[in-house]
C-alpha cells in the first residue's frame, strides 16, 4: 500500500444525498497533495472524484494513484473509513 498522510477528513449524510465526504491526504514521493471526494446513497457502492488540493500538478502521478485507487480495494476503503470517521452527527 502506498504511505499516505491524512491531512484532513470530514462526512456527512442525509437523505436526499446518501453519504458525502471528502480525505484531503499527500503520498510519499508525490509533488502535490491530494483531494478525494466520496459519495453513496447507501454506504455500500461509492463513487469518488479525485483531484490535485492546491494546484495543478503531475498528471502522470494523479493518472497512478487513480489506477492505484481502482486496484487496491485496502487504500481504497482507508480513505473511505477515515471519511466515515469524521461523520457528522
Amino acid at each position: 500500500m502506498l504511505q499516505i498522510v491524512i491531512i484532513d477528513a470530514s462526512m456527512t449524510h442525509s437523505k436526499e444525498d446518501g453519504f458525502v465526504g471528502r480525505v484531503q491526504f499527500s503520498v510519499e514521493g508525490h509533488d502535490n497533495e491530494y483531494e478525494i471526494a466520496l459519495q453513496s446513497k447507501r454506504g455500500s457502492d461509492w463513487g469518488y472524484g479525485l483531484f490535485f488540493l492546491h494546484n495543478s500538478g503531475n498528471e502522470e502521478q494523479l493518472l497512478a494513484l487513480e489506477d492505484e485507487l481502482e486496484e487496491d480495494d485496502e487504500l481504497f476503503d482507508y480513505l473511505i473509513q477515515t471519511a466515515k470517521s469524521k461523520l457528522e452527527a
